[in-house]
C-alpha cells in the first residue's frame, strides 16, 4: 500500500501540500457545533409548543425563550393525571431548553473571538456578523483553491444554471453548492433588502425596476454579494 501511494504522487504532479488546519478550519468546527445547537434549540421549542397547546387554550402564539416557557408554566396548575404528566414534560423540555439557551450564548461568544482573532475582513460586508462570518470562512476555506469569482459561485450555489425547454432559456438556482454556504449569502441578502438604504436594496430594487421578479432579482443580489465575499477572502489571504 506505501509503494502504491508513492507511485500515485510521484504520477501526479499537482498534488496539495498538506498543511495543519488552520484558522479557517478552526472557525467551520465552532460554526457546525453553532448550527447544532440552533437546530436542537428549535426542536425543543417546537416540543415545548406542543404541549402548552394542550396544557393551556391557544399555547403560546409567538416566538419563545426560556423566560417565556417559566411565566406560562408558573401561571398553570395541573388537576388530572394527564395534565400533571404533560407539565412535567413540559417543565423538563424547560429546563432542557434553559441549558441549550446557555450553550449558545457561549458558542456565540466563542466564535465572536474566534473571528476578531481571524482579522478578517469579510464582516465589513453589510449583514455579515460573526456568526454568518466564521460560516463563511469556515466552509469556504483556503480560498486560493478557486481559480476565480465564478468558481467560487458555483462553489457556494450562487451562480445559476442554464436551463432550456421548447426555445426558452432560463436560469435556476443551482442545487449542488454548499448549502451552508449558500445560507449564509442569502441571509446576508435578506438582511440587505430588509433596510432601505443599503447598497444591496438599491441594487435589489434597481434589477426589479429592470424588469426582473423579486425571485430572480434576490438570485441576483446573491451573486453580488458572493463576488463581495470573495473579494474580501483574497484580500485576507494576501
Amino acid at each position: 500500500m506505501p509503494s502504491r501511494v508513492a507511485l500515485a504522487a510521484l504520477r501526479t504532479p499537482r498534488l496539495r501540500v498538506v498543511e495543519p488546519a488552520n484558522h479557517a478550519e478552526v472557525l467551520r468546527l465552532l460554526s457546525k457545533r453553532n448550527s447544532d445547537i440552533v437546530s436542537h434549540r428549535i426542536r425543543v421549542v417546537c416540543r415545548l409548543h406542543a404541549l402548552f397547546q394542550e396544557l393551556a387554550p391557544g399555547g403560546m402564539a409567538k416566538k419563545m425563550n426560556a423566560s417565556d416557557a417559566e411565566a406560562l408554566l408558573a401561571k398553570f396548575e395541573p388537576t388530572t393525571p394527564t395534565e400533571r404528566i404533560r407539565y412535567e414534560l413540559a417543565t423538563e423540555l424547560y429546563e432542557e431548553l434553559c441549558r441549550i439557551e446557555v450553550q449558545h450564548k457561549v458558542s456565540e461568544k466563542r466564535i465572536k473571538e474566534a473571528v476578531k482573532a481571524s482579522v478578517t475582513s469579510v464582516t465589513e460586508i453589510y449583514g455579515v456578523g460573526p456568526v454568518l462570518a466564521a460560516q463563511l470562512i469556515g466552509y469556504s476555506g483556503d480560498v486560493r483553491r478557486y481559480a476565480n469569482r465564478d468558481a467560487y459561485a458555483s462553489y457556494n450555489g450562487t451562480a445559476p444554471v442554464e436551463f432550456s425547454s421548447g426555445g426558452r432559456v432560463v436560469h435556476r438556482v443551482s442545487q449542488r453548492g454548499n448549502r451552508m454556504l449558500d445560507h449564509a449569502v442569502h441571509m446576508t441578502a435578506i438582511t440587505q433588502i430588509r433596510q432601505p438604504t443599503t447598497q444591496g436594496r438599491v441594487y435589489f430594487e434597481r434589477r426589479v425596476a429592470e424588469g426582473k421578479t423579486k425571485r430572480e432579482a434576490l438570485r441576483s443580489l446573491k451573486r453580488h454579494i458572493s463576488n463581495a465575499i470573495y473579494r474580501q477572502l483574497v484580500l485576507d489571504a494576501q
